[in-house]
């Protein structure tokens, strides 16, 4: 994906990149990641990695804070599905993000905006790939506008006096 003007994509990005949070298995995501930059494959350098033992162990609330505070997407990678280190964590990571990204939805936030995917410690090529999908996706869908209370997602209405209400 090279560098893209974004603004292309969609007006609202300006200048600004889109900024993504990886939270990548230490056991086969991370290590892909490892191996699609030795290995000098190009993908975009919106992602900014942290390494957890396990997507298991992820807390949504994690995911939840990196939007709040500035991620405009967050992608969540590990083991294949039955190759995860800790037996299940992968199957338990798809029931929260799952349940996560239905919640976003209700919140108005893009479900796309957080997405899991798998990627093998040998699968460099695949952990390339997804991070410059997903920088499409986010770039498309433009900057995360996450306000700061109810009061600021909701337009402003007159409270109407009494006299106002009883005298139209």
């Amino acid at each position: 994906m090279g560098k893209t003007n974004f603004s292309e994509l969609n007006p609202a990005w300006g200048d600004r990149r889109p900024i993504l949070i990886g939270f990548l298995c230490n056991w086969c995501s991370y290590r892909a990641a490892d191996l699609a930059g030795t290995s000098r494959l190009g993908y975009p350098a919106t992602l900014r990695d942290i390494r957890i033992m396990c997507t298991g162990r992820l807390d949504p609330a994690f995911v939840l804070k990196a939007l709040r505070e500035g991620a405009d997407g967050v992608l969540i990678m590990g083991c294949h599905p039955g190759q995860c280190h800790y037996q299940e964590g992968n199957y338990k990571a798809m029931r929260r993000i799952a349940l996560l990204r239905r919640t976003l939805a209700q919140l108005g936030v893009h479900p796309d905006r957080v997405q899991l995917a798998w990627a093998s410690a040998a699968q460099g090529t695949i952990f390339a790939e997804k991070v410059a999908a997903m920088t499409e996706i986010i770039g498309r869908l433009g900057p995360l506008e996450w306000h700061d209370s109810v009061e600021d997602a909701v337009p402003q209405m007159k409270v109407l006096s009494l006299e106002e209400v009883a005298h139209g």
